[in-house]
């Protein structure tokens, strides 16, 4: 596959142009990949509010009533509820693997099986995070490449 650069001006809206015969996994999984890269989260650390990209969040968890977004270094809180952010960060490869979790898919390392008919994601940063068994099927079906983010 050929690929090409080209500098633009700034004024000039940044644009992915992918030219393919068909529309393959390798095409589907570049778009997914980029549109994994954009976008940016609020979120707080001591009544500062920041923008978090998209793509540095590892996992968002509910924690008695309260909402985190968890980077490499940080842990921020966010106003919104964990529901919110299911539907608005379904195309960007979160997915839901508990009650009170979501986890970036590409921030996964390894996957494990775990007891129970659970499993254990490794994150990049070192962290484990469990899959719960009523999500494990949403999970597979992610990993397959399938584009709906049902159960």
């Amino acid at each position: 596959m050929l690929t090409k650069l080209t500098r633009i001006e700034r004024d000039q809206p940044e644009t992915v142009e992918i030219r393919c015969h068909a529309i393959s996994d390798e095409v589907r999984e570049i778009v997914a990949f980029v549109k994994s890269r954009g976008g940016r989260l609020t979120g707080s650390i001591d009544d500062t509010q920041y923008e978090i990209p998209v793509a540095d969040v590892f996992y968002i968890e509910s924690v008695d009533n309260k909402v985190f977004l968890y980077t490499r270094d940080k842990v921020y809180q966010t106003r919104q509820k964990i529901y919110e952010f299911e539907s608005m960060l379904a195309e960007k490869h979160f997915l839901r693997v508990s009650k009170s979790m979501l986890l970036n898919l590409m921030k996964v390392e390894a996957i494990r099986p775990a007891l129970n008919g659970r499993f254990s994601a490794v994150l990049r940063s070192g962290e484990q995070i469990i899959i719960t068994r009523n999500y494990v099927p949403a999970l597979k079906k992610a990993l397959k490449g399938d584009t709906g983010n049902g159960r």
